[in-house]
């Protein structure tokens, strides 16, 4: 069973699973450092996918000033991966969204990931970047 949890609260259990994903993923797999990676969490809205009670993914959004929303940190642990974990997550965060009004969605996808990003309708805008070490480039995506 999938279900998808949201929360703005750092005290919450929605937040510290996310957190470790978050951990796991890009601190000890992509050898970012805790300092870039851990940083504007109150900000944040933190959304974590729950496979049978356990935590599997994660992402965090916050608004844009011209009502967009920017999606960061989407993660999946190695043992989740390759069962559309992450498209179900970001179809119901995108969903969540739209439904808010939000008029678009942008993000960084690091190169690897563009064509997972492209299959969810997501366009690549912009320049190529490295971020944390790793390149990345700016993908959008109009609700």
């Amino acid at each position: 069973m999938i279900t998808i949890e949201y929360t703005t609260d750092l005290n919450s259990k929605t937040y510290h699973d996310a957190l470790n994903i978050r951990k796991e993923v890009f601190i000890k797999e992509q050898n970012v450092d805790e300092k870039i990676e851990i940083d504007g969490e109150d900000n944040c809205t933190h959304a974590t996918l729950y496979k049978d009670n356990q935590a599997a993914g994660t992402a965090r959004y916050f608004p844009t000033n011209d009502n967009g929303i920017h999606v960061q940190r989407v993660a999946v642990l190695k043992e989740y991966r390759h069962q559309g974990i992450a498209s179900k997550l970001l179809n119901n965060l995108i969903k969540r969204v739209k439904d808010s009004g939000y008029t678009y969605v942008i993000l960084g996808a690091q190169d690897h990931a563009q064509d997972f990003y492209t299959q969810l309708g997501f366009e690549v805008v912009g320049e190529q970047y490295r971020e944390a070490g790793i390149l990345h480039h700016d993908m959008k995506l109009t609700l």
